[in-house]
């Protein structure tokens, strides 16, 4: 390869699998070869010695916009507006709605075992005995 070429996907040891410049968008420049090894630039601005034979793909990794898509939706209402509805943990419930719920300030499960929202345990034995 060419110095100054965009790579990723990169094998540190040949045979190993890609294992640097993986992530979606992620570029990696071939700097410099001297000898049996090649100095990568790596995303982050580290710059590495590996191997001449190793493998790489030329180019950069897909999926660059992924970035774009972590926006923060800044309101609750925003959720609601996708379908998502809140999730309210049972404790925070009244005994009528839940299992878990009811007792003074922050009280812990009033119940020996945690239940489901139906009232039959969610955790230890949950099979038959004698199949």
């Amino acid at each position: 390869m060419p110095v100054g070429k965009i790579i990723h996907y990169i094998y540190i040891t040949h045979g190993k699998g890609g294992q640097l410049a993986r992530v979606a968008g992620a570029i990696t420049k071939l700097i410099a070869k001297e000898g049996k090894s090649a100095t990568l630039e790596l995303p982050y601005g580290e710059r590495r010695l590996i191997s001449k034979n190793c493998l790489a793909i030329v180019g950069q990794m897909g999926n660059v916009g992924v970035i774009q898509k972590r926006k923060s939706l800044g309101k609750a209402r925003s959720k609601r507006w996708l379908g998502k509805r809140p999730i309210v943990r049972g404790v925070a419930m009244n005994p009528v709605d839940h299992p878990h719920g009811g007792g003074e300030g922050k009280a812990p499960i009033g119940r020996k075992k945690p239940a489901t929202p139906w009232g039959y345990l969610a955790l230890g034995r949950s099979r038959e005995r004698n199949k």
